[in-house]
């Protein structure tokens, strides 16, 4: 098992993504540590970071079966969304933690994560959004993402900056307005647009801090 500390972590990953100080954040501090505290346990059970990511996207996968069927049943879709979240922050810290990160690993990362993000739009409107606004807030997402990657193959550093729309924003909405639709189960589909406008509000908001400081670090 790794004897890696809290903070030499937090540190360790920073190096990793462009010299980053997470530290300086509060939800990346925050978000890391909590990674942190059960990435020890999958450490001991052998599990490797990429069978990790792969088990995040089924489990997110399977979480539309419930959205589907609607009513009560969007809280485990809820519940479900939570524990993909988490294996999908688990993944990179077993990576780091253990040495053993490589580039396919990382490429393989992002794809699983998108493609969650595309299973959270889709079970927003399962349970009742409209399809304009999940399919803006999925087209806000990838370009967010898409101008993060080639602003970095262009030498920004990796992250750039964290913005209001990030992998763990974009967990938290699912899970929260997920659960509120399996619980108020007589506006589920009022929860579920609203999820998607909070998408696309932030989006918006994320977008332009991105652009601000790609900008900035490649005129």
């Amino acid at each position: 098992m790794s004897t890696m500390s809290r903070s030499e972590y937090i540190a360790k990953w920073g190096q990793t993504h462009g010299g980053y100080d997470a530290n300086a954040s509060f939800l990346a501090r925050t978000w890391l540590g909590f990674a942190y505290t059960f990435t020890r346990p999958l450490i001991a059970m052998r599990l490797t970071p990429n069978a990790i990511t792969f088990l995040g996207l089924l489990i997110s996968v399977v979480a539309l079966w419930p959205a589907a069927l609607g009513g009560r049943w969007a809280i485990l879709t809820a519940l479900l969304f939570l524990k993909a979240g988490l294996f999908d922050q688990l993944d990179g810290a077993v990576a780091l933690m253990t040495d053993s990160s490589t580039k396919w690993g990382a490429v393989f990362d992002a794809v699983c994560d998108r493609i969650s993000d595309g299973v959270f739009l889709v079970a927003f409107w399962l349970l009742g959004a409209p399809v304009w606004s999940c399919v803006l807030a999925g087209a806000l997402m990838m370009i967010h993402e898409y101008l993060r990657a080639r602003a970095a193959a262009a030498g920004m550093n990796e992250i750039g900056v964290v913005t209001v729309w990030e992998r763990p924003t974009r967990v938290i909405i699912a899970v929260m307005f997920s659960l509120a639709a399996g619980i108020f189960v007589g506006s589920a589909d009022i929860w579920a647009r609203e999820a998607s406008f909070a998408w696309i509000v932030l989006g918006v908001i994320g977008l332009f801090q991105l652009t601000r400081v790609v900008r900035k670090q490649l005129s």
